[in-house]
C-alpha cells in the first residue's frame, strides 16, 4: 500500500543521535518520555548529566549536569522529576524541581528501592517498588501514600508500565518475565488491575493495557474501559488477543459489550510481543505497538481491526500519546522519535473500501468529523427519512461528518414532511437534536428563531444565546430587532454587523460605547455627525464624548479646532472649556492657538474661570503679550505682571498695589531679575512708602539671596527706613552670620525703640562685633543697661562694664549683675571696685550678699593681689560657720591665720578641709616645719621630700619615708641619681627601722632595698635586724631573704648562713642555689633538709657524678632515688646498669624508654628480665607485645609459643605485622595462625615460599588482595598451577581482572592467561569482562580463535572494548562483525570497504548499508562497487534505492563513464521521474536505437531537457527515432516544428492530430492548403475532421471549390450542417422552457401569498390563535415552496432533546 493512501501516516519528528545523543544511551533506562512535549535522556558519560529535549523545539536540547538513576519530565510543564540510589544501602532519593523557576518543589527518601516510576498525572507520580505500589502528589508535604502491595504473578518481572483511569479508581500495573521453557524467548506479560474503590486486585495476562473513556449510547455519564494485549503460549500453542471490557458498570445504566479480537502476528513475528498500547479519545482507535515495530490499530467501541503494518525496522523501547493530534510518539533503538497520526483524507475511503465496513466507517467519519463518508451517510439519511425515520434521520443530520447534512436543503425537506396530529413536527424534531448535539449554523438559527419570533418567545432566543447554541448573523439580528432592540444589539455584536452595532448604539444614546467598540473591531464611524447628534440634547455628553474621541489611538478624528467651533457656535462656552482643559493637558507646541484661545474667550466672559487657568500652570505655548493686555483689562493685575516681559509694563501695572494681593506680588518679585526687582521695588517705596513697606520687606525677606541682603540694606537706608530695616534683619538675622548685619539689626532695633529685641540679641547671637556693640550702647546711653551687661558678661567686658556703671552711678545694676546674673564674674567686679577706690562697706555687703554663690578663689586671688586679704576675714568666717567645706575657703582662713601666727599647728593638723599643697607651699617660705606638717598632712611626697632636702631635714624624711611604706616613692628616694640617698639610708638604718616595731614597715623597707638593688646595704640591713636579736631574728621571710641576698650578692657567705640559720624554706632556697650554681651548698640544704631526691637530682644533673648518686643511693636506699639513678644511666646510655637499677628501684613506669634503649642497644636478654618484672605490676598490651618480640630477636620461639598460650594483653596483631615487617617469619607465622589472620598467613607463607599453604591461607581468607598476593608470588615462582587457582578467584571481580591479566602479559606468560581465562569462562560468577578479556586475548595471541568466540559470546561482550583491540590488531573481519552487533552499522561499512580482501561479504554490505545512518556512505558505496564489484552494483543500487540521491548517482556513474552499467537500476527507479535518470536513460536508448523504449520513456516522464533531446534525434537515421523528435516537439507545445517534422517525414496524420491539438486556425488551414498543393486529397478530407473544430466552414468550402474537391469535403459540410442544425433546436426548446419557469414562478408566489394567510389555521397545535387569525386547517404540503411556509409547521411541546417546551410560554 503506498504510504500516501495509508490510513495512519507514519513520520520521522528527529533522531536522538542528531541533537548529540550518544547511541548507547538510547534505551528504555535511560530514555524516558511521559507525554507529547518532552523526551528526558540520562546520561552517564563522559560526564552525568540530563538532557531534555523540548518537542516544539527539538533541535534545542537542555543539558545539565545531573548524576541520577532516572529522570522523568512532568507531562505538562517544566518540572524534573530525580531518582537516585543512596550509595551503600537500598534507599532511593526522589526530588522533584522547577526548572524555570530553579527551585525545589519536594523531595523525599524511600526506604526501599524504587525499580519503576511514572507521572500517572500531572501531579501525581506513581512509584513502583519490589513489594508496594506508592502515589506521590507533588503539591503539600505529604509523603508517598501506598496505594496496593503487587501481586504474586508479577513477583520477579521487569515492570515496563504502570497506569490509571482519568478518575483514579482504577490502576492498573504491567510486567514481563521469560517465556516458558520450552520457548524463553516469547517473553510473557503480567498484569495486575487494581479498584481503589474496592480495595481488590485481579492479576491477569497481559503485555500491554490502556483506559479509556467512552459514553454508551442512553447513558449520560461516560463508563470507564480498559483495553488490553496478551500473547500466551499454552501447550505450543500461540494465542494473541485484545480484550475491552468495561470497568466499574453503573447500575441500572446502558453497559459496555465487551469485546475481543484476534492480534494477527506475521511468521516472522512469532516470537514479538506488545510492549505498548496507546488510545485515541479523539478518533477511539486503539493502537497496539509491538516490541519489532509492528503497529495495530483498532476501533475501540466495535475491536474491529483496522490496519496493520510495520512502522519501524528497529526495536520500539517507548511510546506516549499524542492527544492533540489523536495519534502517538514511538522511540526505537536507533534513536529514531516516530510520530503516527490518523491521515483523515484516506482513512474512511480505506474502512469503506478495501475493509469494506460502512458502518465503520460511517461512525468514525461521525466521530472524528472526518470526510470521506460523505455518500454513505447522505444516502443512509435518505433511507431514514423514506422509512419517515425522522428522529433518528434528525440525529444522522446533526452528527453527519463535517456538517454535510446541515444544510438548507435539509431544512427545507424537514418543512416539507405534513404534520401529524398530537405529534412533534420532524423539523421541531431536528431542531431539537441539533440543540441537543451542540451549536446551530447560520441557516438554522434563524430558520429556528423565525419560528420563536413569531410565537413571540424571546426568551428562548435568549437561554439559547446565553448557551452559545445559536450562530449570530446580520439576518438573525434584523428578525430579532422586530421584538428586542438589546437582544438584537447583542447578536449584532456577535456577527461583527458593525454598522448596525453602532446604529443600535446610537439609538440607545450609549456614545461612549461606540468609541469602544469601533476601537475592539477597527470600524471608522462619521464622528462629526455623531458629535453634532449629541450636542443638540446633552451638551455634557457631548463633552465626554468629544473627550473620548481625543483620547483614541491614532489621534482624535475630527480636529480640536472644529469641535472647539461646534461648542462656540452654541455659546457653550464652559462646555468648550471643559472640552479644552482636558485635550490641552500634554501642553503641546502645536496647541498654542487652542490654548490662546482658551484664556481669551474665558478673559472676556468667565475671568475668573480664565485666572484659575492660569494659576494651574497647565499651558506654556499660548500668545503670552496678547493674553497680558487681556489680564490687565480684566483687571487681573498679577496675571498682567506675570504675562509682561518689558519693564516699563511692569512698573506700570505694579504699581496697583490696591488690587493686588500681597503674597502672589511678593512670588512675582522672585520671577524678575535683580535689577528690575529693586527698580519695582524703588517705585514703590516713592509711591506709598508706608503703605507698600510691608510688601517691600516680605519681598527682601523671601528673596534676601537673589537680591543681595546689602542691596536691601541700601534701599533701606535710602529711604532711611529703620523700621523696614528692623522688619527685613529680623527674618535674616537667624541665617547670617555677618557681624554687620547683626549690629545693624542691634542698631535698627535701639533707634526704633525695640529694647527688648535688643537685649535678646545681644544675650543670644553670637555673630555680632563686641567691641562695637559694646561701645555704640555705651555711647546710646539706653535707659535699660541690661543690653550693656550682656554684651560684657559674655564677651569678657566686666571690668569695663563696672567701671561704667560705677561712674554713671547705676550701683544697682551692679548688684543685679553680681547677684543674679553671673555671681561668678563677682571677683572681677570686686577687683575693679578696689581699683576704683570704691568704700570698703559697699564692697563687704556686696559679697555677703551673694555669700555661697562667689566664688572663692578668684575672689581670694583678686584680693590677694592688691594685698586685701584680710577684707575677707569676715565673710571666710561666715562660711566656716555655715558649715562650708570649700577648700578654697580653708585655703583662705588658714593663709590668714598663718600670716598671723595664731597657733598655726593647730589648724594644720586638724583642719580636715584645706589644701595641704596648697597651704605648704605658702608656709615653706615662712616655716618649712609647718610646711612638712601641712605636706605630712596631706601625704605630699614630692614637695616633702623637696623641703626636707633643702632644709636638711632627713631624720624627718626617714621617718616619713618607713611610715609611708609607698613602694614609688622607696624607689624615687632611693634611685641612684637622688644625691641625698646615703644621708637618708643612714637615717633609716640607724633610726627610723629600729624605732619601728611594725613588721610592715620592715617589710615594705626591706623590698625597697631589694627592688633599688642595693645589696650590700641590704645584708647590712638584715644583719642587724636578724643577727642582732631584734624581735625579728627568728622570722621565716627576713631568714630566707637573708640567704637569697647573700646567693646573689656575696656568694662566699651562704654556707655559713645555712649552717647559722635553721627556719628558712630549705627546698625553695635550695632551688635558687641550684639556679644559682651553688651545687654543694644547694646539696648541703637538702642534705640538711633530707630531701634525698632533690639531692640526688643535684649529683645526678649538675655536678654530674653517676658514682656519687650511686653511692649516695646505696647510703639511703630509696626507691625513688634508685629511680633517677637509672633514669641518669638510661640516658648515659648504661642500659644494663640502668635496667638494674630500675629492677632495685622496682619502678616500671619508665617502660617506654627502656624498651626504645634495649633495642637501640640490641640487649633483648636484659631486656626480657625487666619487662618479666613490669608484666608483675603493669597489664599493658605495649610491655607483651615488646616481650613477644624480645622472644624472637633472641630466637626463642618456644617461649613465644608457650607465652600466646597464656593469659596476655599483647596486641598480637600488631605484633605479627612488626615481626612480618622485621622479616622474622617464622615467629609471625607462628602468631599469624593463632590469630587466624589468614591473609597475612599468607603473605607470611609467600615469603617463606611455601607456596601450598600460601594457597590454602588465601582461600580461608577469601580476600582479593590476599589472592592477587599470592597468585603473583607464584607466577613469579612458575607455579602455574597454583597461580591459577588464585587467579580464578580473582577474575570473577570485574575490577581486579585487568590487574590480573597485565600480570600475566608482563612476564609473558600468554599461554597460561588464555588457559587461565578459558577456564574461567566456566565459572558460576563468570562475568562480561572475562568474556571480553579472552576475547582480547586471542584477538592479540590466538587470532585464529577469535570469531568463533565472538560469535559464540557475542552477547556477554564489552563490545566497544573488543573493538578498539580488533582495530589495533587489524582483525578486519571480526571487526565487521562486532560493529554489526552494536548496530554501528556506519563504521560496519566503512571498515568492509577500507579492507574488503578480509571483510567483503555481498550479502552481508546489503544488509549494513541500509541500516547505516551518514548517507555519504552510500555514495562511498557505490564507487566501491564500482571500483571492486561493478557486477554486483546493480543488487547493492536496488537495496539503496529508496535512500540515495539518484541524480548523484548518475553524475557518479556518468563521471566514471559506466552509465551502461547501472542501466537496469536506472529503469527500476526511472518511475521516481528524477531529470538525472530520465536523461540518462534516453540517452542510453538514443544510443541503442530503442525506439520503442524511448517513446515510452518520453510519454511516462516528461522531467528531463525536451527540446535538447528533440534537436538531438530529429535529424536520426531511424524514422522512427524522427517521429518521436516530432512529438516531442508537440509536447512541448512547438507545434511548427513538430508540424514541419512530420511533413518532411510524411507522417500526415499525425501531422493533422499536432495540428488539431494545438488550438491554432491557422496551422490548420495551412495544413489543408500543404495537402492540395501537395494534391493529397484523402488527407484533405481527413484533416477537415480531424480538424473539425478549428477550421473555417467558409473556408474549406472555398478552399474545395477553388481545387475541384467538392466531393472530398462534403463529408465536412454534412456534418457542419447537422450541428448548427441541433444548436438553433437548442435555443428554441431553452427559450420555452424559461417562459414556463417564469410562469411557474409568478403561480408560486400567487401560492405563497395563499398559505401565508392560511397561518392563522396551524396556530392552535401550538399556541391558542390570536383573534381574527382563525380558519380552516391546512392539508400537508408536497413540496417545499422557496420560502419556509410559516404555517407549515406548528408548535406543540417539543420533545425532550433538550429543547424547552414551546407551548408553555
Amino acid at each position: 500500500m503506498a504510504a500516501a493512501n495509508a490510513p495512519i501516516v507514519m513520520q520521522e519528528v528527529l533522531t536522538l543521535p542528531s541533537i548529540g545523543i550518544n547511541p548507547q544511551f538510547i534505551t528504555f533506562t535511560h530514555v524516558t518520555m511521559e507525554s507529547d512535549k518532552y523526551i528526558c535522556v540520562r546520561e552517564t558519560s563522559p560526564q552525568n548529566s540530563v538532557v531534555i529535549v523540548d518537542m516544539n523545539m527539538p533541535m534545542q536540547p537542555l543539558r545539565r549536569p545531573i548524576t541520577a538513576d532516572s529522570a522523568l519530565m512532568n507531562p505538562n510543564s517544566r518540572i524534573l522529576a530525580l531518582k537516585a540510589q543512596i550509595p551503600g544501602t537500598t534507599q532511593d532519593h526522589l526530588q522533584v524541581f522547577n526548572i524555570e523557576a530553579k527551585t525545589k518543589i519536594k523531595s523525599h527518601q524511600m526506604p526501599e528501592q524504587v525499580v519503576f516510576w511514572k507521572w500517572i498525572t500531572p501531579k501525581m507520580l506513581g512509584l513502583v517498588t519490589q513489594t508496594s505500589v506508592y502515589h506521590w502528589s507533588i503539591e503539600g508535604e505529604s509523603e508517598p501514600v501506598k496505594m496496593f502491595d503487587r501481586a504474586a504473578n508479577l513477583t520477579n518481572n521487569q515492570i515496563i508500565n504502570y497506569r490509571c483511569d482519568p478518575s483514579e479508581k482504577w490502576l492498573v500495573l504491567i510486567g514481563i518475565a521469560p517465556g516458558a521453557p520450552e520457548r524463553p524467548q516469547l517473553v510473557k506479560g503480567n498484569m495486575q488491575l487494581f479498584s481503589v474503590d474496592q480495595q481488590r486486585s485481579q492479576a491477569l495476562e497481559a503485555h500491554a493495557a490502556s483506559f479509556a473513556s467512552f459514553k454508551v449510547v442512553g447513558n449520560e455519564n461516560p463508563s470507564i474501559l480498559i483495553s488490553f494485549a496478551s500473547k500466551t503460549s499454552n501447550a505450543g500453542q500461540i494465542t494473541s488477543k485484545l480484550h475491552v471490557i468495561e470497568l466499574g458498570a453503573q447500575p441500572g445504566k446502558p453497559g459496555f459489550t465487551k469485546k475481543q479480537a484476534d492480534l494477527f502476528f506475521p511468521p516472522d513475528f512469532a516470537d514479538d510481543f506488545p510492549v505498548a498500547m496507546q488510545i485515541s479519545q479523539k478518533y477511539n482507535l486503539t493502537y497496539v505497538i509491538t516490541k519489532l515495530g509492528l503497529l495495530f490499530v483498532y476501533d475501540l467501541e466495535t475491536a474491529t481491526a483496522v490496519y496493520r503494518n510495520r512502522i519501524s525496522p528497529d526495536p520500539i523501547f517507548l511510546t506516549a500519546e499524542a492527544s492533540n493530534i489523536g495519534g502517538f510518539y514511538a522511540v526505537n533503538r536507533r534513536g529514531q522519535v516516530l510520530r503516527a497520526t490518523v491521515n483523515e483524507a484516506t482513512i474512511i475511503p480505506f474502512i469503506s473500501g478495501q475493509l469494506n465496513n460502512l458502518e465503520l466507517a460511517v461512525n468514525l467519519a461521525k466521530r472524528g468529523n472526518l470526510p470521506g463518508a460523505e455518500n454513505l451517510v447522505v444516502q443512509r439519511f435518505q433511507e431514514l427519512f423514506s422509512q419517515t425515520k425522522y428522529k433518528e434521520a434528525a440525529e444522522l443530520a446533526a452528527e453527519s461528518p463535517q456538517g454535510i447534512l446541515r444544510t438548507p436543503e435539509t431544512v427545507a425537506k424537514f418543512q416539507s414532511v405534513p404534520v401529524q396530529p398530537g405529534q412533534t413536527p420532524p423539523l421541531l424534531q431536528y431542531f431539537g437534536t441539533l440543540l441537543t448535539r451542540g451549536k446551530l449554523n447560520a441557516f438554522e438559527s434563524l430558520e429556528l428563531s423565525r419560528l420563536v419570533v413569531n410565537q413571540n418567545k424571546k426568551n428562548l432566543l435568549e437561554n439559547w444565546l446565553a448557551e452559545d447554541k445559536l450562530e449570530c448573523s446580520e439576518e438573525l439580528g434584523d428578525l430579532v430587532k422586530t421584538v428586542d432592540n438589546d437582544l438584537a444589539l447583542k447578536i449584532y455584536i456577535k456577527a461583527r454587523a458593525t454598522p448596525k452595532v453602532v446604529a443600535a448604539f446610537a439609538e440607545k444614546r450609549e456614545f461612549d460605547k461606540i468609541l469602544i467598540y469601533s476601537k475592539q473591531v477597527g470600524y471608522t464611524p462619521d464622528y462629526l455627525f455623531l458629535l453634532q447628534t449629541i450636542l443638540r440634547t446633552d451638551p455634557q455628553g457631548a463633552v465626554n464624548f468629544a473627550l473620548m474621541m481625543s483620547q483614541m489611538e491614532g489621534g482624535c478624528p475630527v480636529d480640536y479646532n472644529t469641535i472647539t467651533d461646534l461648542f462656540l457656535q452654541r455659546n457653550l462656552i464652559r462646555e468648550a472649556t471643559a472640552f479644552l482643559l482636558d485635550v490641552l493637558k500634554p501642553n503641546l507646541p502645536e496647541h498654542g492657538f487652542l490654548q490662546t484661545k482658551v484664556l481669551e474667550i474665558n478673559l472676556v466672559t468667565y475671568p475668573n474661570v480664565a485666572d484659575a487657568i492660569l494659576a494651574n500652570g497647565m499651558f506654556s505655548h499660548y500668545d503670552r503679550p496678547r493674553i497680558a493686555q487681556l489680564c490687565e483689562k480684566a483687571g487681573l493685575y498679577i496675571r498682567a505682571l506675570q504675562h509682561y516681559s518689558e519693564l516699563p509694563d511692569i512698573r506700570r501695572v505694579i504699581v496697583n498695589t490696591h488690587a493686588i494681593e500681597p503674597q502672589p506680588l511678593v512670588e512675582f518679585f522672585g520671577t524678575l531679575s535683580r535689577e528690575w526687582a529693586l527698580e519695582c521695588m524703588k517705585d514703590l517705596l516713592l509711591v506709598n512708602l508706608r503703605g507698600n513697606l510691608q510688601i517691600i520687606v516680605q519681598t527682601a525677606k523671601e528673596y534676601s539671596e537673589q537680591l543681595g541682603a546689602d542691596a536691601c540694606i541700601k534701599l533701606f537706608e535710602q529711604f532711611k527706613s529703620y523700621e523696614g530695616l528692623y522688619f527685613f534683619l529680623g527674618s535674616y538675622l537667624s541665617s547670617s552670620e555677618d557681624p554687620d548685619i547683626h549690629f545693624k539689626y542691634i542698631e535698627a532695633a535701639a533707634k526704633t525703640g525695640q529694647l527688648k529685641e535688643v537685649e535678646r540679641v545681644t544675650r543670644e547671637s553670637n555673630f555680632y562685633d563686641p567691641e562695637k556693640t559694646k561701645n555704640f550702647l555705651m555711647e546710646a546711653k539706653l535707659p535699660d543697661a541690661r543690653p550693656l551687661i550682656n554684651v560684657c558678661d559674655r564677651f569678657g567686658f566686666v571690668p569695663d562694664l563696672t567701671h561704667y556703671l560705677y561712674t554713671s552711678n547705676m550701683l544697682r545694676y551692679i548688684e543685679g549683675y553680681v547677684q543674679k546674673v553671673n555671681p561668678g564674674n563677682a571677683p572681677l567686679v570686686v577687683g575693679q571696685l578696689l581699683d576704683d577706690e570704691c568704700p570698703e562697706d559697699f564692697i563687704k555687703g556686696l559679697i555677703l550678699s551673694v555669700r555661697s554663690l562667689l566664688p572663692v578663689e578668684p575672689l581670694v586671688a583678686e584680693c590677694e593681689k592688691r594685698n586685701r586679704l584680710r577684707l575677707l576675714t569676715q565673710f571666710l568666717e561666715h562660711l566656716v560657720s555655715e558649715g562650708s567645706q570649700d577648700v578654697h575657703v580653708h585655703n583662705a582662713l588658714g593663709k590668714i591665720i598663718i600670716d598671723s601666727n595664731n597657733n598655726p599647728e593647730h589648724f594644720l593638723t586638724t583642719n580636715p578641709y584645706y589644701d595641704s599643697r596648697v597651704v605648704g607651699k605658702y608656709c615653706e617660705k615662712r616655716d618649712p616645719t609647718l610646711a612638712v606638717v601641712a605636706y605630712r598632712r596631706g601625704q605630699c611626697d614630692d614637695e616633702l621630700i623637696d623641703v626636707t632636702n633643702k632644709n636638711s631635714l632627713f631624720k624627718l624624711q626617714a621617718r616619713y619615708v618607713v611610715e609611708r611604706m609607698d613602694a614609688d616613692l622607696w624607689e624615687k628616694v632611693l634611685q641612684p641619681e637622688n644625691e641625698y640617698r646615703r644621708q637618708l639610708i643612714d637615717q633609716v638604718v640607724s633610726t627610723a627601722l629600729p624605732e619601728s616595731k611594725s613588721p610592715e614597715q620592715v617589710s615594705s623597707a626591706v623590698k625597697a632595698f631589694m627592688t633599688a638593688d642595693l645589696p650590700h646595704e641590704l645584708i647590712e640591713l638584715l644583719e642587724k635586724i636578724v643577727l642582732q636579736n631584734s624581735a625579728f631574728s627568728g622570722n621565716f621571710n627576713l631568714q630566707n631573704l637573708l640567704i637569697l641576698t647573700a646567693i646573689k650578692a656575696d656568694p662566699p657567705r651562704v654556707m655559713d648562713y645555712i649552717n647559722r640559720l635553721d627556719n628558712f624554706d630549705g627546698p625553695a632556697v635550695g632551688e635558687v642555689a641550684v639556679e644559682a650554681q651553688l651545687y654543694e651548698e644547694a646539696f648541703a640544704i637538702f642534705k640538711k633538709f633530707n630531701l634525698n631526691v632533690q639531692a640526688v637530682n643535684v649529683l645526678l644533673d649538675n655536678i654530674q657524678s653517676i658514682d656519687r648518686a650511686v653511692e649516695f643511693a646505696f647510703r639511703v636506699e630509696e626507691d625513688a632515688v634508685w629511680s633517677q639513678v637509672a633514669k641518669a644511666q638510661l640516658r648515659e646510655g648504661l642500659v644494663s646498669d640502668a635496667i638494674e637499677s630500675f629492677i632495685r628501684a622496682d619502678d616500671e613506669t619508665q617502660f617506654h624508654d627502656v624498651i626504645q634503649a634495649a633495642q637501640n642497644a640490641n640487649a633483648y636478654h636484659d631486656l626480657v628480665k625487666y619487662l618479666l618484672m613490669v608484666r608483675q605490676k603493669l597489664k599493658e598490651p605495649k610491655v607483651d607485645g615488646e616481650l613477644i618480640f624480645a622472644y624472637a630477636k633472641i630466637d626463642r620461639l618456644g617461649d613465644i609459643e608457650e607465652f600466646i598460650l597464656m593469659p596476655n594483653v599483647a596486641n598480637l596483631q600488631n605484633v605479627g605485622d612488626r615481626l612480618f615487617d622485621d622479616a622474622l617469619y617464622e615467629a609471625a607465622k607462628i602468631i599469624f595462625a593463632f590469630i587466624s589472620n589468614w591473609a597475612k598467613l599468607a603473605s607470611t607463607l609467600v615469603k617463606l615460599k611455601q607456596f601450598q599453604g600460601a594457597v590454602d591461607a588465601a582461600r580461608k581468607a577469601n580476600s582479593s588482595k590476599t589472592w592477587k598476593e599470592v597468585c603473583f608470588a607464584c607466577v613469579d615462582a612458575e607455579e602455574f598451577r597454583l597461580a591459577q587457582i588464585c587467579a580464578l578467584n580473582i577474575i570473577i571481580q570485574v575490577d581486579d581482572l585487568e590487574e590480573v591479566s597485565e600480570y600475566y602479559q608482563n612476564r609473558g606468560c600468554f599461554n597460561e592467561l588464555i588457559s587461565l581465562m578459558e577456564s574461567g569462562l566456566g565459572l558460576e560468577r563468570a562475568h562480561m569482562g572475562i568474556f571480553t578479556e579472552l576475547g582480547v586475548l586471542y584477538a592479540r595471541y590466538r587470532p585464529e580463535k577469535l570469531m568463533e568466540h565472538i560469535k559464540l559470546f557475542s552477547t556477554r561482550l564489552n563490545i566497544p572494548k573488543l573493538i578498539r583491540v580488533c582495530d589495533e590488531q587489524h582483525h578486519w573481519k571480526e571487526l565487521t562483525y562486532l560493529y554489526i552487533q552494536y548496530d554501528e552499522f556506519d563504521n560496519a561499512a566503512t571498515t568492509i570497504m577500507n579492507h574488503s580482501p578480509d571483510a567483503w561479504d555481498h550479502m552481508q554490505f546489503k544488509d549494513v548499508i541500509v541500516k547505516v545512518a551518514n548517507v555519504e556512505l552510500y555514495y562511498k558505496a557505490v564507487h566501491f562497487y564500482l571500483q571492486e564489484h561493478s557486477d554486483l552494483i546493480n543488487d547493492v543500487l536496488h537495496v539503496l534505492a529508496l535512500r540515495v540521491d539518484h541524480t548523484r548517482v548518475v553524475d557518479i556513474m556518468r563521471k566514471a563513464g559506466h552509465l551502461h552499467l547501472v542501466k537496469p537500476y536506472m529503469v527500476a527507479v526511472q518511475s521516481n521521474n528524477v531529470a538525472a535518470v530520465n536523461e540518462a536513460l534516453n540517452e542510453i536508448y538514443v544510443e541503442e536505437e530503442d525506439y520503442d523504449r524511448l517513446r515510452e520513456s518520453v510519454d511516462l516522464h516528461d522531467n528531463f531537457d525536451q527540446i535538447g533531446l528533440a534537436q538531438r534525434i530529429e535529424k536520426h537515421e531511424l524514422l522512427e527515432m524522427r517521429r518521436i523528435a516530432a512529438y516531442i516537439y508537440k509536447k512541448a507545445g512547438r507545434w511548427k516544428q513538430s508540424i514541419a517534422l512530420s511533413k518532411k517525414d510524411k507522417l500526415y496524420k499525425d501531422a493533422m492530430e499536432t495540428c488539431s491539438q494545438s488550438g491554432d486556425r491557422e496551422l490548420s488551414e495551412d495544413l489543408l492548403v500543404y495537402f492540395i498543393e501537395q494534391g493529397k486529397k484523402e488527407c484533405f478530407a481527413s484533416s477537415l475532421f480531424i480538424c473539425y473544430d478549428l477550421i473555417r466552414p467558409d473556408v474549406a468550402l472555398e478552399l474545395a471549390w477553388m481545387n475541384n474537391m467538392i466531393d472530398f469535403a462534403f463529408p465536412y459540410l454534412l456534418q457542419f450542417i447537422r450541428e448548427y442544425t441541433s444548436k438553433v433546436d437548442e435555443l428554441i426548446k431553452h427559450k420555452i422552457e424559461a417562459q414556463n419557469e417564469e410562469k411557474t414562478k409568478e403561480k408560486e408566489e400567487k401560492d405563497l401569498v395563499a398559505q401565508q394567510n392560511m397561518y392563522a389555521q396551524l396556530l392552535p397545535l401550538a399556541l391558542p390563535a390570536p383573534p381574527g387569525m382563525g380558519g380552516p386547517a391546512m392539508g400537508g404540503a408536497y413540496g417545499p415552496p422557496p420560502v419556509p411556509p410559516m404555517g407549515a409547521m406548528g408548535m406543540p411541546p417539543m420533545p425532550p432533546f433538550g429543547m424547552p417546551a414551546m407551548g408553555s410560554y
